[in-house]
């Protein structure tokens, strides 16, 4: 006999944790369609090629192929995230896509990597982006972080939107004289500040052979962080006038001014924030959980120039954020934060108390579905308590009574679970 073990990185979550998940990735889609975004599915299979095209991933791939195929020849793979396959789509589809073309998309991704705490083989992501046709108005970049505060707000979870912009990053290390192989080599070791600390970045940078005034100038910059008028104040201060760091300043002064309407605990700017891949050319985002300071970034983006360049000679500059559903998810559950105690969508059950009463039933839950209430009819006529105690088990709220139920005078009795109130009324008066 096989034993029922579980693979590492490979989560299930229980029927509640289910039924969580589910209103979870509803809240999410709902606000994403309140936002013009149109919901886009691509296969979970891409050619090694295509996945290969942004850079050397060859240790998270997941390659696919038949049992009895040939050794070694992997033509095929499970995608590792949602950016590589729109790239792909949006360069196939271009000439019949509108331009900006807004999409959210909800997938399960995959990733040959070591499992640990809040880190998967196989997990969900929601992302969301916007592609232009040559260029893309800046109040993209704006709306974006005000769509993650609006999810999170539903949610009832607490998070904390960083803002920063690459530009700013870029153009003061070059005011520092720096060229742009050393600037991307701090950057890579700058994104580290929120892991290692400013001791090892600064160890980081000298190994690198960076003088200390000019460490200390870089770890300087990363330090800024508050509300967004603070922090662009004492950017100003800062007294560069290289034309890419004020660019950088004059985007980010845009987008403090579209969202000023969001409270600063929610939303800051963070000079100290990079996202480690190249791609990333301005605006650059990262939210975190403050009740979970443990927990990193669990939505993060930015703008790019060109999503498709390796596929279409075309210009289709972006922006785009994605939240780390199942990490969310994983460390919420973990901590109690999701109501699981229902174990099914049912909202009420109709009790089957005897034989004869088997037609009343089925006319009853027809009618409450018919109505979009989530209805159930217990399995076989056994005693009442019996069957309220399923309902209990299932924490299915409602209970339906159908003794006084006929087509001429559809009168039921119904009780709430929770509460213990119990009343009679009409069926069609009946709301849970």
């Amino acid at each position: 006999m096989i034993k029922p073990t579980p693979l590492s990185g490979f989560p299930e979550w229980l029927p509640g944790q289910q039924l969580a998940e589910q209103r979870v990735i509803d809240t999410i889609r709902q606000v994403y369609e309140l936002h013009g975004f149109s919901r886009l599915e691509t296969s979970a299979v891409e050619r090694v090629s295509v996945l290969a095209a942004k850079g050397e991933i060859n240790k998270e791939i997941y390659a696919l192929g038949r049992l009895q195929g040939t050794p070694g020849r992997w033509e095929m793979a499970l995608h590792f995230d949602l950016t590589v396959p729109l790239a792909r789509y949006v360069a196939q589809n271009s000439g019949q896509l509108h331009f900006p073309f807004k999409r959210w998309q909800i997938q399960k991704v995959w990733r040959g990597e070591r499992p640990q705490e809040g880190r998967f083989r196989e997990f969900y992501q929601a992302d969301i982006d916007v592609i232009g046709d040559g260029q893309l108005s800046l109040s993209f970049d704006a709306e974006l972080p005000e769509i993650i505060d609006q999810i999170f707000q539903r949610l009832g979870v607490r998070a904390q939107i960083n803002i920063n912009n690459r530009k700013v990053l870029l153009g003061y290390y070059r005011s520092l004289g720096l060229d742009d192989a050393q600037s991307a080599a701090i950057l890579r070791e700058v994104d580290k500040l929120a892991k290692i600390g400013r001791q090892q970045v600064s160890a980081l940078l000298q190994a690198q052979g960076l003088e200390e005034s000019t460490i200390a100038a870089c770890l300087k910059l990363s330090e800024l962080q508050g509300p967004p008028a603070q922090v662009l104040a004492q950017a100003r201060e800062l007294q560069v006038s290289q034309e890419l760091f004020q660019e950088g300043l004059k985007e980010l002064q845009f987008i403090a001014s579209e969202l000023a309407h969001i409270d600063s605990q929610r939303l800051i700017f963070n000079l100290g924030i990079v996202r480690g891949l190249d791609y990333y050319t301005g605006t650059i985002y990262e939210t975190m959980l403050p009740d979970y300071p443990s927990l990193g970034s669990i939505c993060s983006g930015g703008r790019y120039e060109n999503l498709a360049s390796e596929f279409i000679n075309r210009q289709l500059p972006g922006v785009g954020i994605s939240i780390g559903l199942s990490r969310l998810l994983s460390h919420l559950f973990a901590q109690g934060a999701l109501d699981c105690q229902r174990q099914t969508p049912t909202q009420v059950l109709v009790l089957w108390p005897q034989e004869d009463l088997r037609p009343a039933c089925r006319e009853i839950a027809r009618q409450l579905r018919q109505r979009g209430i989530a209805t159930e009819i217990y399995h076989q006529p056994e005693a009442l308590k019996k069957q309220i105690r399923y309902a209990d088990r299932k924490a299915i709220p409602w209970i339906l009574f159908p003794y006084l139920y006929s087509s001429a005078d559809p009168q039921v009795e119904v009780k709430e679970l929770a509460s213990g109130q119990q009343h009679q009324c009409r069926l069609e008066e009946f709301q849970p």
